[in-house]
């Protein structure tokens, strides 16, 4: 599966997780979001864990201006007090694109009705395409499902190019 084509656009993955970020468990979403954008064609596909909260700013930012084409964050998107994610994201986004957002809980919810309650934001940081993911498993499979057939033509838009 190429999602992407030959265009060579770059990805990063931000995991927001405390626990994983002090090694007290290991993450295992930010490695199969990483195969995943590298099957589909993007390149430089790494993965930041990093403490919930600001750490989690920051690292967008960096990726942000690193000129990354797509940053997805998994976690810190529900509704514990630890649980800014999307706070951390509003600042950067300067449009944001709240179709995504809402299709990933509406294929979450397919699985389970805890997905309605997912406050993960999807838009544009510049030029960046900034998905905020849930932390699980399940809800990185939800977004991989809706994001591979959307990606490409998000990008090319961005790009000024057409529909097609």
């Amino acid at each position: 599966m190429n999602c992407v084509g030959e265009r060579g656009w770059s990805a990063c993955v931000i995991v927001a997780s405390t626990r994983a970020a002090r090694g007290e468990y290991e993450d295992l979403t930010g490695p199969v979001l990483s195969a995943w954008l590298e099957r589909c064609g993007f390149r430089g596909c790494g993965v930041s864990v990093v403490p919930d909260g600001p750490d989690v700013g920051r690292a967008l930012a960096d990726a942000i201006s690193s000129g990354v084409d797509l940053a997805i964050t998994t976690g810190g998107t529900g509704l514990t007090p630890s649980d800014v994610t999307p706070e951390q994201t509003r600042p950067h986004l300067t449009r944001e694109i709240p179709g995504i957002a809402e299709a990933l809980r509406l294929k979450g919810r397919e699985s389970t009705p805890y997905a309605v309650v997912s406050r993960g934001l999807a838009g544009f940081a510049g030029r960046t395409l900034v998905v905020n993911l849930p932390g699980s498993r399940g809800g990185v499979k939800d977004g991989m499902a809706v994001l591979e057939p959307i990606v490409e033509h998000v990008l090319r838009q961005r790009d000024g190019g057409g529909h097609e």
